[in-house]
């Protein structure tokens, strides 16, 4: 199937299990989201399981097509979507997306979610880039920011659960300034481990080198990488390299080097550890990390030497894959400052 060729979103006006669709908000790789109206009229998110991959759907129709040698990944899948809806529901946490309710229709999966208004933790790290300042983020900013998606994320992993797609793009930043984990990706990762999948089943930088390994023992640890990731981006205003370039040339150390006098050792010491290539480097558990982040005390700022300067730009020059850019000219100040 082309990219070109995805299956048709719902019409507006649509009927689902007491529901009426508004309109479509978004669609990705394995399913769709629209808003929706619950029988009171107040809105919610409903997430539709339709792997692009998998299944084809015209326009008009409300069954989606699964041709026979795909049906039993498909439905392989939407098993795993379920589960996920069913755990996400025992869930009741500011910080994780609330799962409402979940039912079959339409020979797939609807899941009903609480619609949040406001804008990815992505959206404000590109408002952030495009001003043009030394820090994309306060550090306070960051700290704080990433206590409550780390609150979120510990009540998850004590659920038995894993998120297994945390980036910027999956932190939603609320109207009334509350961060919430959203799309989780356990579907995703079941078909992956079962289909032969070209494409890459998520998003370069944010995935962990096991992610990249069909045999490799995922954990806390996974969606811990993740958050370094994020932090990492917050400060850069861009992501890292992604695993497999790391595992051939690490530049990770060099690119945190820079930041060193602009945000604290602490913090810089965080992104290394949580990054770590060998899972069993990184923390294992949130509680670990949460333990870090909260640190009090004097925050150190590592001054660069003329010396680390010079050496720092003579890399940055032989550095042809990717213009990188000075220390403290990155990019924005912070679009939500505490």
């Amino acid at each position: 199937m082309t990219a070109k060729n995805k299956p048709a979103s719902l019409p507006p006006d649509t009927a689902l299990g007491g529901y009426r669709v508004v309109r479509r908000l978004s669609a990705g790789g394995f399913g769709v989201v629209y808003l929706a109206l619950n029988a009171e009229g107040q809105q919610v998110a409903i997430k539709e399981y339709l792997p692009s991959a998998l299944a084809t759907r015209a326009t008009g129709e409300l069954l989606p097509q699964v041709a026979p040698e795909k049906t039993s990944l498909y439905r392989l899948g939407l098993k795993s979507f379920f589960e996920e809806g069913r755990s996400l529901a025992q869930i009741s946490h500011a910080s994780v997306v609330s799962v409402l309710n979940f039912f079959h229709e339409n020979e797939t999966v609807y899941m009903v979610m609480n619609y949040l208004e406001g804008a990815t933790l992505q959206d404000f790290i590109v408002t952030a880039r495009d001003m043009k300042t030394p820090k994309v983020f306060r550090e306070s900013t960051i700290r704080s920011l990433f206590d409550e998606v780390l609150r979120g994320l510990r009540i998850v992993h004590q659920h038995k659960m894993l998120h297994l797609d945390i980036k910027p793009a999956n932190i939603f930043i609320t109207d009334d300034n509350r961060a919430v984990m959203i799309d989780f990706g356990a579907a995703r990762e079941v078909l992956s481990k079962e289909g032969n999948f070209i494409r890459p089943m998520y998003t370069p930088g944010f995935a962990a080198p096991e992610m990249y390994r069909r045999d490799s023992q995922m954990g806390p640890w996974t969606d811990i990488y993740a958050i370094g990731a994020c932090i990492y981006a917050c400060m850069q205003g861009f992501p890292p390299n992604d695993a497999p370039q790391r595992i051939e040339k690490d530049r990770l150390s060099l690119a945190l080097i820079k930041l060193r006098g602009v945000y604290s050792d602490n913090l810089i010491e965080m992104v290394e550890w949580c990054m770590a290539l060998d899972p069993l480097s990184r923390p294992q558990s949130v509680f670990t990390l949460q333990k870090e982040l909260s640190r009090e005390g004097e925050r150190h700022y590592t001054k660069l030497t003329v010396a680390e300067k010079i050496r720092l730009q003579l890399n940055t020059m032989g550095d042809t894959k990717k213009p990188v850019q000075k220390a403290g000219g990155a990019s924005g100040a912070g679009a939500r400052q505490k």
